[in-house]
């Protein structure tokens, strides 16, 4: 949440900048956590064997535990300090990084990154408070701000390439392993190095508000996850349905209470709906192309870990680039003409994937990503600035807690669905395969996901059976058709967006480049 600092303008000194480091990696390490099991996936596959359900899950639980908890643990960070809430959630969040490396079966994992996802919930809201308390001159806080933000990025670029080295020569669990030792700095030198900061006029953390939040988000998705991996069955309606009537009653609970987990009151500005709505869709589909594509490079077209990280590291400093000089092109064009360029140059990035996944192309899967990276950079940063730029500014803070929120929830939501409608793909192209030479039980795990089907086809001396194409072609056809689906929606957003802005008249002043 943004802060207000009084007093002087005093400069930054070494020990400023040093905490601006600690902290921009401790960010760094968060971002890692949501994508780097995307290489690591087929190796928990062969080493756990997961159902189709609980390898979603594996995927998802961090990014929706983070979403759920990321406004709890800001409004409790301003009750008892930033500082003090982001050192317990390092430590909980090293703690938790050990039980994962460690575990041997897929629910043990499942709850490790649950736990790694409320401690990770800690680090964005107290990390950016911390910098804004940091530093006092408005152009030295910009910059850190800066910096602070591009360690999301980087962490997109250093966790696969990182990860990708450590699978080539060691067990999966290593991939967690390496949070150990950052938190363990961030807990030494924290102390020293960062100021505390508490709210003395914060509200009362509303524990009613977060089990509500919870039971909206985990039912709903829980169901779409077993559509996906069983097929669709009455029944599975039961938990969406009951998520959304839980929903309901959470947003009731929040129009009653003197200190809202979300200020409702901010939806009824049409430019900020509007914005927040292309914010959670870019990272939506960001988030869930970027799944497919990591499985795609090592499942389909056969790379290693190592090979699939080190062919993502052009389409990766595409992304931390542009994260870089995006404030140029919102300078240039303005907020509106930047937000919705940036969607339709998305969308022939996404529109270009779907065309290189169904022929199974290498380059044009990475020529598509760079192309993304373009589009999407300028959008997520622009419309953050107009999340903010058009709430009024007693409630900027509220509205850079719900833009957190909502990029966090998309970026979950993305894997969780986009996942979830690709295994539905595949479940359906498998139909047609001839697996009459396996058991039932090798059937059904070879129908269940394409990572299993190819384990299936390494035990049992398979994998030059026919059915292993048609395994790959279905994989691929999933992911082609959630990448026109993105290609469909963003265009469809940008058609919306720029009729809300057009009725909408921007303070553009408060609305700089980033």
């Amino acid at each position: 949440m943004s802060v207000t600092i009084d007093g002087p303008a005093e400069r930054a000194t070494r020990r400023e900048w040093i905490g601006l480091l600690i902290l921009s990696i401790a960010c760094l390490i968060y971002s890692m956590d949501l994508s780097v099991l995307f290489l690591a996936m087929p190796a928990i596959v062969a080493d756990l064997d997961p159902s189709a359900t609980q390898l979603l899950w594996i995927n998802d639980i961090y990014g929706f535990m983070v979403a759920g908890f990321l406004v709890t643990m800001g409004t409790l960070g301003d009750r008892i300090g930033r500082r003090k809430v982001l050192l317990i959630g390092a430590f909980f969040f090293g703690a938790a990084s050990v039980f994962a490396a460690f575990a041997n079966t897929a629910s043990m994992l499942i709850i490790a990154r649950a736990l790694l996802g409320i401690a990770g919930a800690t680090i964005a809201p107290s990390t950016l408070s911390l910098v804004v308390n940091l530093f006092r001159d408005e152009q030295e806080r910009n910059r850190a701000i800066s910096i602070w933000g591009t360690a999301f990025a980087l962490g997109g670029l250093i966790g696969p390439l990182i990860g990708g080295v450590l699978l080539q020569y060691f067990h999966w669990g290593s991939v967690f392993l390496i949070n150990v030792p950052i938190m363990a700095a961030l807990l030494a030198s924290a102390p020293f190095l960062l100021p505390e900061y508490k709210d003395e006029n914060a509200g009362r953390l509303d524990l009613l508000s977060v089990a509500l939040s919870l039971l909206t988000v985990l039912p709903v998705v829980y169901g779409f996850k077993k559509m996906a991996a069983e097929g669709f069955e009455l029944l599975q309606l039961l938990p969406i349905l009951f998520g959304l009537a839980i929903g309901v009653v959470f947003v009731k609970r929040q129009k009653v209470l003197e200190h809202p987990m979300i200020d409702l009151a901010l939806f009824r500005i049409p430019a900020f709906t509007a914005s927040l709505m292309v914010n959670l869709a870019g990272v939506f589909f960001i988030f869930g192309i970027f799944l497919f594509q990591n499985l795609f490079l090592q499942l389909v077209i056969g790379l290693t870990p190592l090979e699939a990280a080190l062919w993502s590291i052009p389409s990766s400093l595409v992304f931390t680039v542009m994260s870089f000089q995006a404030w140029r092109v919102t300078n240039l064009l303005g907020p509106v003409k930047t937000v919705l360029l940036g969607l339709v140059v998305n969308a022939l990035g996404t529109g270009l994937m779907a065309v290189a996944a169904w022929n199974s192309s290498l380059v044009g899967v990475l020529g598509a990503s760079m192309i993304m990276g373009l589009g999407f950079v300028p959008v997520i940063l622009t419309t953050t600035g107009l999340i903010v730029g058009t709430a009024p500014p007693a409630r900027a803070g509220s509205a850079s807690a719900i833009s957190e929120t909502s990029a966090e929830f998309g970026g979950a939501l993305g894997v969780a669905v986009l996942g979830s409608l690709g295994t539905l793909f595949y479940r359906f192209g498998m139909q047609t395969a001839d697996l009459s030479g396996l058991s039932a039980a090798n059937q059904t795990a070879v129908t269940s996901a394409l990572g299993t089907a190819l384990e299936v086809a390494r035990t049992t001396g398979n994998e030059a059976a026919p059915w292993i194409v048609v395994a790959r072609e279905s994989y691929a056809g999933g992911f082609a058709l959630c990448c026109a689906l993105a290609t469909v929606t963003l265009l469809l957003l940008a058609v919306i967006a720029a009729r809300v802005y057009a009725r909408t008249e921007l303070d553009e002043s408060r609305i700089g480049g980033h």
